[in-house]
């Protein structure tokens, strides 16, 4: 390569790098002066007669009219809105409940991820319930099929004029409380179904209408 052309190289890459240095320089500058431009000088609220205040913070006042947040060349870059104090009170209970009710939200979508899979569960659910309360039923019936056994021996032993055995009649007693509480294990069941069933078609209710 000639002198010329060393020399040529050597001006075109200084050339290269002054003007990289001027327009990230520039770059900084317009960065600088955005964010001062966009941080907030003063603020400004309007009281009940109108008149416009100005300070270099945010006041009672500020926040009971409502202010404006300006930069230092006065430009609005942020309103913030009258806080009403009654209205606020009054609206504590509604927003508890709209707390309430996303924090049950987030504890579904803990518990069950979504609708899919909380109707898997409360198939499964439902299933073992169903099998217990069948269980429950066919020891019913043996109960009873045992008590007609039981009050025939009875009546076969009334019918030749002796007296019913001891241990008869506990048997018999013992049986016909055997059944009622039978009979209160599968009702128990059958609305502890009702419940689930009914509490699974909320949860999906609400999982889906999340989705």
């Amino acid at each position: 390569m000639s002198q010329f052309a060393e020399k040529l190289a050597c001006i075109d890459k200084n050339k290269f790098i002054k003007n990289t240095v001027i327009l990230l320089t520039l770059s900084l500058t317009s960065a600088w002066i955005y964010a001062n431009t966009q941080k907030p000088k003063w603020y400004r609220y309007y009281d009940s007669k109108g008149v416009a205040n100005i300070s270099t913070n945010v006041t009672p006042n500020h926040i009971r009219y409502g202010y404006e947040a300006l930069d230092q060349n006065m430009q609005v870059i942020q309103r913030a809105r009258p806080y009403n104090v009654e209205a606020d009170i009054k609206q504590a209970p509604q927003r508890a409940i709209q707390q309430q009710c996303k924090a049950e939200d987030a504890k579904l979508k803990r518990a069950y991820t979504n609708s899919h899979i909380a109707t898997q569960k409360k198939k499964e659910a439902l299933t073992q319930l169903k099998k217990q309360i069948a269980f429950q039923q066919e020891q019913l019936k043996q109960l009873q099929t045992d008590r007609i056994t039981f009050v025939r021996q009875e009546r076969e032993i009334a019918r030749k004029g002796k007296n019913i055995p001891e241990h008869l009649k506990l048997t018999l007693d013992t049986n016909q409380k055997n059944i009622i509480n039978q009979k209160e294990n599968i009702q128990s069941l059958q609305s502890r179904y009702r419940n689930m069933e009914a509490e699974y078609d909320r949860i999906i209710s609400r999982l889906k209408a999340l989705e």
